[in-house]
């Protein structure tokens, strides 16, 4: 694993939005507002003619949203940003702004459960195909992405974590003639910065670490001028899912800590992780920090992670043993969470990514927060203690 981008050189980033303020607050003010008055005929007409940039309408630009949107552009070293009020109405919006009617999209596998499903539904619909790979295999890549259209990754992947070199399949997707869009938000701005690879367009769900204290549903997408340009003219206001000017300032307040929050959800995951596999109980932990060295372009990892119980573990005494890890889905906030494998198989939605790429049916996915890794363990030891003994 290697040392990391500098906390402070990324909080320094944040921090550098905050002059000039209006009252000359430390905070931005919320801009709570729907729409935004002219002072003259002329410039109105002069806005709606594209010859000055202001705002109009909240659902289009928003003073606030925009603070946001230039603080992730920033920190992802990418020209623009446009955000979402849900990290599936920014993946939404970016493929529909790209993908035609009997165009193919070629996915790592293991994709975040919704993207699969958008996938095999709308996408469906549309006639387009979607063809799924090992990101890990550069040779079937290579085979794979002659023809189509969108190459979509995420590395790490959901539940099993497998990594990929992004800089090395971005260059096979450029020489391919193909647009790549990856899902980020594992390892967030401070552990990766795609655009920096290779890639042409980047994606996070801002609930999880951007937002970081699971009190907002957001999205976002960063990439260049152009191709920002092209969701925000062709998908973005027609589809409707606009970031709110509150859930805007939720995000910047929570980007602040960010570099901090990741640095501490980094060191206790990975405590955690290698204790876990060290539990008799435990047959594999999925963690891209253990074993083999981290990748080219991932600097660092997360707090989200999964592991495999051997036979002799009652998982629902497991989860119904904890005390500080909480059952319940997302990540990325303050407090710490498991889900078993088994719920998810078994859940009514469909298609499912865990079921279609084979996701062990003992598996259990740890979101690891900020309670304090001594106390979190406690738990899990004792947990896995009781429920090996039913």
């Amino acid at each position: 694993m290697t040392g990391g981008p500098d906390p402070l050189a990324q909080a320094a980033l944040i921090v550098a939005h905050d002059e000039g303020n209006a009252f000359d607050a430390v905070v931005p003010p919320i801009v709570q507002t729907s729409l935004f008055t002219f002072a003259s005929y002329d410039e109105m007409l002069a806005t709606y003619r594209g010859e000055k940039v202001r705002p109009t309408y909240t659902r289009g630009l928003n003073p606030t949203v925009r603070m946001f949107e230039e603080m992730l552009a920033k920190l992802e070293e990418g020209e623009d940003a446009i955000g979402f009020a849900s990290g599936m109405a920014a993946i939404s919006a970016t493929v529909l702004s790209f993908v035609q009617p009997g165009d193919r999209i070629v996915a790592v596998r293991h994709l975040y459960p919704d993207t699969f499903r958008l996938f095999g539904t709308l996408m469906k619909r549309m006639r387009v195909e979607v063809t799924y790979v090992d990101g890990r295999d550069r040779e079937v890549v290579a085979k794979t992405l002659p023809g189509a259209r969108l190459f979509y990754m995420e590395s790490p992947t959901s539940w099993v974590m497998e990594t990929h070199d992004v800089g090395a399949l971005a260059a096979l997707a450029k020489a391919a003639g193909v647009l790549t869009v990856i899902d980020s938000s594992w390892a967030s701005p401070v552990f990766q910065r795609p655009l920096t690879l290779g890639v042409d367009l980047v994606v996070h769900s801002a609930s999880k670490y951007l937002g970081g204290h699971s009190d907002v549903v957001a999205g976002v997408v960063a990439g260049s001028k152009e191709l920002i340009g092209r969701i925000r003219a062709e998908a973005y206001a027609y589809l409707g899912g606009k970031l709110s000017p509150f859930d805007a300032w939720l995000l910047i307040r929570g980007m602040r800590t960010l570099p901090v929050r990741m640095l501490a959800h980094q060191a206790a995951a990975l405590t955690i992780a290698k204790r876990l596999a060290e539990n008799p109980m435990v047959e594999t932990v999925c963690h891209p920090g253990l074993g083999n060295a981290l990748p080219p372009g991932l600097e660092g990892t997360s707090g989200l992670f999964s592991f495999v119980f051997r036979e002799g573990v009652d998982i629902r005494a497991f989860a119904d043993r904890l005390r500080l890890f909480k059952l319940g889905v997302s990540w990325g906030g303050h407090e710490s969470l498991v889900v078993p494998a088994e719920i998810v198989l078994n859940q009514k939605a469909a298609p499912n990514s865990a079921v279609a790429f084979g996701i062990h049916p003992r598996s259990v996915r740890l979101h690891v927060g900020l309670e304090g890794v001594e106390a979190l363990w406690a738990d899990l030891e004792g947990a896995i203690a009781a429920a090996s003994e039913t």
